[in-house]
């Protein structure tokens, strides 16, 4: 199939041939033909399988097929991170380029201000973090009354992130009659509840198994004690010359702990996580973009909804408590059809995770012991021996202390 057999507009499939795609994607093939048709849609599909361009393409047609004078937005797609609303506006203008109209987004961590006067000016499609969003309607600087479909891009994250009462207060300053569209890269009980209190009769498109990462993607996991993960981060970086690795923490303070060790020990490298400034964010991602640093670590937060073209490997240097994370960690690589590698650093204590992810992959991840690193992450070392019974404490002070908690009376002794 073509682009050209989905019945879009010439300007679209003109921008499209300039952005460099020649057929489109299996979500791609679904979800337009059914956005287009008016359908609600529910979308599950991994990353890197062209999940923005399947409901961007379709909107814009749509928009300027029935063309409105309003400066109001007519379009809402709601975003988990920063960054995500940054691409996704991005991808608007980049395939809308040859049509009058406009897109912008708003998110938390910047000046307020110049989003207000981007509004006041008029935008058709509007992307947005739900917390900044409700700013903006708290402050009237922002008209939802004239939304005619509603995104939520990423829902499975947003869900993580603890969107979902954001969410319900955004949807009531939306009009009822609307289209709806919902993509998610997993599916839980969770979004099944979100989607069927939005969408009406949705068309339901999987283009994967459910949960599963991109076909692919290599799987491999070196064992590792906690303690020794940095220096064995740092000898596979050097010893097999990675240019372009994105490295994966649980937490902020270890991010940056990382980077530390990193740049002591020769290595390029920047962190990308909620601390850090959208100022500081974007400087960070286009430096690691242009090869100026080679290794950019971050959490799962700061990380989602990354577009990073041709990325060959990511790094666990903690397993990810969710499982399904380690699909969005992995789905930075391998993206668009691309072969990817993901690799994991394991200690012991991280067992119970690791099988969750195996679970999650239907495989058991192939391991590779470094020598040096050595370390035993087997179910066996695990098992803790069971306790037995405590030895029973028969001194003489021991007896009278639970005589005396029983109620019992020394007797008393007298001499003949």
């Amino acid at each position: 199939m073509s682009f050209d057999q989905l019945g879009l507009r010439a300007e679209l499939k003109s921008a499209i041939q300039q952005a460099g795609y020649a057929t489109p994607t299996p979500i791609q093939q679904k979800a337009i033909p059914m956005i287009l048709d008016g359908r609600d849609v529910l979308g599950g599909a991994q990353t890197g399988t062209g999940k923005t361009a399947a409901f961007a393409l379709p909107i814009l047609h749509l928009l300027y097929k029935y063309r409105r004078r309003f400066l109001a937005p007519r379009v809402l797609v709601l975003s988990p991170t920063r960054e995500l609303a940054t691409q996704v506006s991005r991808s608007f203008s980049t395939y809308g380029k040859n049509l009058p109209l406009k897109s912008t987004a708003v998110f938390g961590g910047v000046n307020i201000n110049p989003q207000k006067s981007l509004l006041r000016r008029g935008v058709d499609i509007l992307v947005a973090c739900p917390g900044r969003l409700l700013d903006h309607a708290g402050q009237r600087t922002v008209d939802l009354s004239k939304v005619e479909i509603l995104v939520l891009d990423e829902a499975d994250r947003m869900l993580d992130m603890g969107f979902i009462h954001d969410i319900r207060r955004i949807l009531k300053l939306l009009p009822r009659h609307r289209q709806n569209l919902l993509f998610s890269a997993t599916y839980s009980n969770d979004i099944k509840r979100l989607a069927s209190g939005i969408l009406r009769s949705p068309a339901t498109i999987e283009v994967s198994p459910r949960n599963t990462a991109a076909e692919k993607i290599m799987h491999r996991l070196h064992p590792a004690a906690q303690k020794q993960k940095g220096a064995l981060l740092s000898l596979l970086i050097k010893e097999q010359d990675w240019r372009r690795v994105l490295v994966f923490t649980r937490t902020k303070h270890r991010a940056n702990r990382l980077v530390k060790y990193l740049l002591k020990d020769g290595i390029s490298a920047t962190a990308i996580h909620g601390n850090k400034s959208q100022t500081a964010r974007t400087a960070a991602l286009d430096q690691f973009k242009r090869g100026k640093v080679h290794i950019l670590v971050a959490t799962d937060i700061a990380a989602r909804g990354l577009d990073i073209d041709g990325l060959p490997l990511v790094v666990n240097f903690e397993l990810p408590h969710v499982p399904e994370d380690y699909i969005h960690r992995s789905g930075r690589t391998g993206r668009a059809g691309a072969s990817g590698l993901a690799i994991s650093l394991v200690s012991r204590d991280e067992r119970s995770m690791l099988t969750g992810i195996e679970k999650l992959l239907r495989q058991t991840i192939t391991q590779e012991q470094i020598p040096g690193f050595e370390h035993d992450i087997s179910g066996a070392s695990l098992r803790q021996p069971k306790a037995g019974p405590r030895p029973r404490n028969n001194s003489p002070k021991s007896r009278r202390s639970k005589n005396r908690r029983r109620g019992i009376k020394r007797p008393v002794v007298r001499e003949a």
